[in-house]
């Protein structure tokens, strides 16, 4: 009989005073549901507990940690306060976990990058569990941009890279970009790892009714605020329309994601500039299903970035029949097909035309609508799929 599969949930755990989830939280959320209807009780969850422990952890208590958390974020809309200590204190007191006790052929799998840069305790993980070691990479970011992202960020990255490049015996890359990047770090490692590409899939929403007004279009941008993500092309381009044009030709921004790091510029346009009042929108977070209701209403989803991993984003959008303007990256030409518009993100006025065109729904628009009726969203189903190849791989 085929060992254990041990899934790390350590993620979720730390993410448990939060309101609403972030791009990797709905990835560990989705190794958890998937891996669960393949293994059934040959899953075992396990985490580095934010109390300071590793173990595995009471699976009937995680199931119901998990529906409450989907529910959660299904419902609520984000606020910028997380929920009290004393609030969650129960809930994470009653996942306490307890010693593994090991069997042969086990795998232990790892979705996020939580606790990765530290691999000392990731080898005593691995010699406490037996177990060989399949871990997700979702980009390079810090690394190969590392003006992006937050102080001391590429030399934390690099070290998560490190981790996984001397401990994975089998890794998992959401795009072919990421795995063209972790090319040099694997030759680096000297260490022939499996490599498997396996698209992020989309998540299903239960169906609602649009957030859609005819008589006032909008475009929606989903993401952290901070300087890769490109707010600042946007929000000049709605500056210029509102400084040069009628109001009624000015279509409405709604910008949706968490304010990040190294923002400043983007947040003193937003709570500072005048001509914005009105036409710009700012949602720290949002429930599923009102994320769900403002793709569906979109004229377009907007995603100028300068750097993907992935594109999830993108995906979500085009699954629900709304077109995408985003930025010429391998990464979002993986995501998107052939469905989107990709453009330069440092070319404003062609961006500005699109968005014109978008607006009133003109020939750009049309053409889009008709390739995104040929487009077929990448589903979680398959990506588990590759992922439980690579884990009978390790298992044989």
């Amino acid at each position: 009989m085929a060992g254990e599969v041990i899934l790390d949930l350590s993620r979720l755990l730390s993410r448990v005073r939060h309101h609403t989830p972030s791009g990797v939280d709905r990835v560990e959320m989705a190794y958890a549901r998937g891996l669960h209807d393949r293994f059934g009780e040959r899953l075992q969850f396990a985490a580095v507990h934010p109390f300071g422990l590793y173990g595995r952890l009471p699976r009937e208590k995680v199931l119901r940690f998990l529906d409450v958390m989907e529910q959660r974020w299904t419902r609520e809309d984000g606020t910028v306060d997380q929920r009290s200590l004393a609030e969650v204190f129960p809930s994470l007191l009653g996942m306490l976990p307890k010693r593994p006790r090991p069997s042969t052929d086990s795998v232990y799998v790892q979705a996020s990058p939580h606790h990765l840069t530290k691999p000392a305790l990731m080898r005593r993980i691995l010699e406490r569990e037996q177990a060989r070691f399949l871990c997700l990479v979702h980009d390079l970011i810090p690394i190969e941009y590392p003006e992006y992202a937050r102080p001391n960020g590429a030399k934390l990255h690099q070290r998560r890279i490190e981790t996984i490049t001397a401990l994975a015996d089998s890794i998992i890359v959401n795009s072919d970009a990421t795995g063209q990047s972790l090319k040099p770090w694997l030759k680096k490692a000297g260490r022939d790892i499996p490599v498997r590409v396996a698209l992020l899939g989309t998540h299903d929403i239960a169906p609602s009714s649009p957030a859609n007004d005819s008589h006032d279009p909008y475009f929606i941008c989903v993401g952290t605020i901070e300087p890769r993500k490109n707010h600042l092309l946007l929000l000049n381009l709605w500056r210029s329309m509102a400084e040069t044009q009628a109001a009624d030709t000015i279509p409405r921004l709604i910008i949706v994601g968490r304010r990040g790091w190294e923002n400043e510029q983007i947040v003193d346009m937003l709570e500072r500039c005048p001509a914005l009042r009105g036409h710009v929108e700012e949602l720290n977070g949002c429930s599923d299903r009102r994320m769900h209701e403002l793709l569906q209403g979109a004229r377009a989803l907007l995603l100028p970035s300068f750097a993907e991993g992935y594109g999830m984003p993108v995906t979500e959008a085009l699954s629900v029949g709304t077109p995408v303007l985003c930025s010429d990256l391998p990464a979002l030409r993986e995501a998107g097909g052939d469905a989107p518009d990709f453009l330069d993100p440092l070319d404003g006025p062609t961006w500005k035309a699109h968005i014109l065109d978008y607006f009133r729904a003109g020939p750009r628009h049309a053409a889009q609508m008709q390739r995104l009726s040929q487009w077929r969203p990448p589903s979680w189903a398959d990506h588990i799929g590759i992922v439980c190849e690579g884990i009978d791989a390790l298992q044989k």
